[in-house]
């Protein structure tokens, strides 16, 4: 089950999946490329909610799979709700660290009228000037183009809403951390500019998890890097019998 995370859609992991070529599913968070539900608040706790909705939903074992805000609500469910879990994988590990500091663009989006003047401005690009900041970040185009076109103002308002709920960071409210009943691996791709290997491998030891460098791969690795996200993957699987 992989999860993906800000601003992107389940379309993400596409390539990771059929290089895998086993049984998967790629879960749209709510409001991401698909409905916001009425009611739905768009916290870091609604979105936990909902994905062990979708975990209830499926016979196990799960294998969850967590990238970027993804991987921030996997951490939470994986250390609460770990039962539930065959295995879970994740990156950005220092999101979860309890001295994190949100980047410039997540400060940004947590700043009221700030992030709104953000949200409208980029609704008002074409899709292929907007693909032209993910091409930036190291996405291929016709993937960025893909990142681009799965924007709208739903999406920008549950990126606000989302962001505002976690403040100053996810382990201010969901740490401390504990090791998990699951085996989990967090991952740290050596080109991205929003993970911390120092917080990120000391995430991994206080949650009991092991961590993998992904070597030459940036932020939007599952675009840009699937073949060595699904190397890791295996190995990562083959271990657990």
């Amino acid at each position: 089950m992989f999860v993906h995370g800000v601003p992107e859609t389940a379309a993400i992991w596409r390539k990771v999946r059929a290089a895998l070529g086993r049984e998967s599913v790629a879960l749209s968070m709510p409001g991401f490329g698909c409905p916001r539900p009425e009611g739905f608040t768009a916290t870091k706790d609604d979105y936990v909610a909902w994905l062990i909705g979708e975990l209830e939903a499926i016979d196990g074992p799960i294998d969850l799979v967590g990238h970027d805000w993804g991987a921030g609500l996997t951490y939470r469910v994986a250390s609460r709700d770990g039962d539930r879990l065959r295995s879970w994988v994740t990156d950005v590990g220092n999101i979860a660290h309890p001295n994190y500091e949100w980047h410039a663009f997540a400060k940004l989006w947590q700043t009221p009228g700030e992030g709104e003047a953000f949200v409208q401005s980029q609704n008002a690009f074409a899709p292929e000037e907007r693909a032209a900041g993910f091409e930036s970040m190291g996405v291929p185009k016709d993937d960025a183009l893909e990142m681009a076109a799965g924007s709208d103002s739903t999406m920008g308002q549950c990126i606000l809403d989302l962001y505002r709920s976690a403040l100053p960071n996810i382990h201010a409210d969901w740490g401390p951390w504990a090791p998990t009943s699951a085996p989990g691996l967090v991952i740290h791709p050596t080109e991205d500019p929003f993970s911390d290997e120092t917080m990120a491998g000391e995430v991994a030891t206080a949650i009991g998890a092991r961590l993998a460098r992904m070597e030459g791969a940036g932020h939007f690795w599952p675009y840009e890097a699937p073949g060595k996200g699904v190397a890791l993957l295996e190995e990562f699987w083959s271990e657990l019998g």
